[in-house]
């Protein structure tokens, strides 16, 4: 029987990815820096699908935050770990990694969420609805409308739940969506807070 991917595709062309944006690129870095202000110098700070480290976990250790990475490509995480030897850095599949055992400030899933079934993304959010404190924040990328297409570098389906669903999803987990951006490479960000006690927040900060 055939072994499943968990990477969704990404452990055969991890030398490929590293090769172009895993060198240097910076898109997506600046958006990442102005939500890292928000939480307190020092907080933690989950990176989903954290590839290689560049450049999300870069700007996540520019800004100070104590960065906990995984990935479910071998290749990946084991660039992230040369890069990063400080941070702890776990090779699984986010839906089922071990670090939902512990809390954190923030969680950041910057490329991830659509390479996921859409129960597997539920499943995420739930997750990191736990795992993060009174106050804490969810960064995600995700298409405001719902759509599916195929990856340019997999060749797999990826699929947006979409805007109204991810706040529907949000909400019943206790997070509520406070913001949402686009960058110049025409990524569509999702900002959510954790209220006290697991309440939805009323406002942005």
């Amino acid at each position: 029987m055939a072994q499943i991917d968990r990477s969704n595709g990404y452990e055969a062309v991890a030398e490929v990815y590293i090769a172009g944006r895993g060198t240097g690129g910076t898109l997506g870095a600046r958006q990442v820096r102005d939500w890292a202000q928000r939480l307190p110098r020092g907080a933690s700070v989950l990176d989903l699908g954290c590839g290689n480290g560049v450049p999300i976990s870069r700007a996540l250790f520019d800004s100070g935050l104590a960065v906990y990475g995984v990935d479910a490509s071998a290749t990946m995480i084991a660039a992230f770990r040369a890069r990063f030897p400080q941070a702890p850095a776990e090779c699984n599949a986010a839906e089922d990694s071990d670090f939902f055992g512990r809390t954190f400030d923030g969680v950041v899933a910057w490329g991830l969420m659509f390479l996921l079934a859409p129960e597997a993304q539920a499943l995420v959010i739930g997750k990191v609805a736990r795992a993060l404190k009174p106050g804490g924040r969810f960064l995600f990328t995700s298409t405001g409308q719902a759509a599916s297409w195929v990856d340019g570098m997999t060749g797999l389906p990826s699929v947006s739940l979409g805007a109204e669903r991810y706040a529907e999803l949000l909400q019943a987990e206790g997070l509520a969506l406070v913001e949402q951006l686009r960058d110049p490479g025409d990524n569509h960000y999702y900002h959510s807070v954790k209220g006290p006690e697991g309440q939805p927040a009323s406002k942005s900060t």
